[in-house]
């Protein structure tokens, strides 16, 4: 059997040839202006790549044995009743937990009772600040090797509040403290920085990047200098993720994260050890035709694999309007289960590299997100830029920008700005408020605010039911 491939029968074609002849298809019409579109982040997007769009390009490479993990999230205001669910979804296939922690009173010897922590990576959700329990999990963790995420972030705290746990000072002490006693354990990583507030803001992708690395760069600079010791070499993180319908573009972000974070990382001569935790969006979630809801999810966390994430926590598709259930949970954990187990995405992170799209895409993200990076470190850094109203201000340009495209169609949602169904009814299924809520108080500064696309076009459909 002859080993000669199918194309090797035909003679190359390049890409100026290739350009010639859709001009000659188009009959007059302007290749440009009918072809070529320019995203949200100002990325001209052509009709096809070529190889040669890979001459001189710069890429990134996953490790050879990168893969994935399934999470789920629990609410861990009673340990016994979080304990008691947490071993059931690992009988039901989930891989990795995230617990949600309400208060300082978390008993942990109950809440991770007969999990083997060993096989089980754990994820916190911490809505406090202090230190104190973080040392009682260090001291029932013992010298077990684990892969525990603390996710301590003041700054995102600050962003999305408007308001520090405590305040700045006391802030940056605890932080300082929960970072001196874990550092000094392998499987540890207390610091996370969350892109997700950003994104489901309205941020657009080259925004979520440039915010993220700002984000980080804030604990790296401040840690290194307060407790060199403690990032001396080796400086854990972990970034939280909100992964968008835009499905080439969302693969490329993630993959242009990592990209961008090992240069940071080299440049402070640390240790690159980050954690990629994705999630779907929630801006693009919609209240009628909620089905739709499970397409989105799906197609997000397929950009997350591709992209190289390392945990996939998947949004329920009533996650906007029910309260946490089962029904709700088990599809969104099959959803990912499927995508593993059946789909041949347990190890297809590796797919997306030297694509010729996706790789242009990766260095055009990349290269705009540093070159913003920098100029948000040149002015002042993040936390200044924070305080002055800056990133909320650019934030809220990119939002009203993708919303001007929803409300004229240009971005679709099918069955809410295209293709309703006019015979759906919602207002008796609500369980959950889910618009931006209102609540006057008082702040050091204006938070980010997440909203969805649709609210104000299902504002009105409830009103008219």
């Amino acid at each position: 059997m002859s080993n000669v491939g199918l194309s090797d029968e035909f003679p190359p074609i390049s890409a100026k040839q290739w350009k010639q002849k859709i001009q000659f298809d188009l009959k007059g019409a302007d290749y440009n202006d009918t072809l070529v579109w320019e995203s949200l982040e100002g990325i001209n997007v052509k009709p096809f790549y070529h190889s040669e769009d890979l001459e001189g390009l710069k890429t990134f490479h996953l490790p050879k044995n990168h893969s994935w993990h399934i999470a789920q999230t629990l609410y861990a205001g009673d340990a016994n009743k979080a304990n008691t669910k947490a071993l059931e979804i690992l009988e039901k296939g989930v891989e990795s937990l995230v617990f949600t922690v309400p208060n300082e009173t978390i008993d942990f010897a109950t809440l991770l009772k007969g999990i083997d922590l060993e096989d089980t990576p754990i994820h916190f959700n911490f809505q406090f600040l202090a230190a104190g329990p973080i040392k009682k999990l260090m001291t029932y963790l013992g010298d077990n090797a684990v892969q525990v995420y603390l996710n301590i972030d003041i700054i995102g705290n600050l962003a999305r509040s408007g308001n520090w746990f405590h305040s700045l000072d006391k802030d940056h002490a605890i932080l300082e403290e929960i970072q001196s006693v874990t550092s000094k354990k392998t499987g540890i990583k207390a610091i996370r920085v969350d892109l997700s507030l950003y994104q489901n803001a309205g941020a657009n992708m080259v925004q979520q990047l440039a915010y993220g690395l700002a984000h980080a760069n804030e604990y790296l600079n401040h840690l290194s200098n307060v407790i060199p010791s403690a990032v001396e070499g080796h400086f854990p993180i972990t970034f939280k993720v909100a992964v968008g319908g835009n499905y080439f573009f969302e693969i490329a972000k993630l993959r242009a994260l990592r990209w961008l974070w090992n240069s940071i990382a080299k440049a402070y001569g640390v240790e690159s050890d980050y954690h990629i935790m994705a999630l779907p969006s929630k801006r693009n979630k919609t209240l009628y035709d909620y089905n739709v809801n499970l397409l989105r999810t799906t197609s997000e966390s397929m950009s997350a694999v591709l992209g190289g994430a390392d945990t996939i926590c998947n949004l329920p598709y009533d996650a906007i309007y029910h309260k946490d259930n089962d029904f709700g949970e088990r599809i969104a954990r099959n959803q990912l289960l499927l995508l593993k187990e059946e789909s041949y995405f347990k190890t297809a992170a590796q797919a997306s590299e030297g694509t010729y799209y996706i790789e242009s895409l990766t260095e055009q993200l990349a290269e705009k997100a540093l070159t913003l990076f920098k100029q948000i470190e040149k002015s002042g850094g993040f936390l200044d830029a924070l305080k002055k109203g800056t990133i909320h201000q650019k934030i809220k340009e990119s939002a009203a920008k993708e919303q001007q495209w929803f409300d004229e169609s240009q971005l679709v949602l099918v069955g809410t700005n295209k293709y309703q169904n006019k015979q759906d009814r919602m207002k008796e299924n609500l369980e959950l408020y889910p618009f931006v809520k209102t609540q006057p108080r008082k702040t050091l500064m204006e938070p980010i605010i997440e909203k969805r696309l649709a609210e104000t076009l299902e504002q009105k459909r409830l009103n008219d039911e």
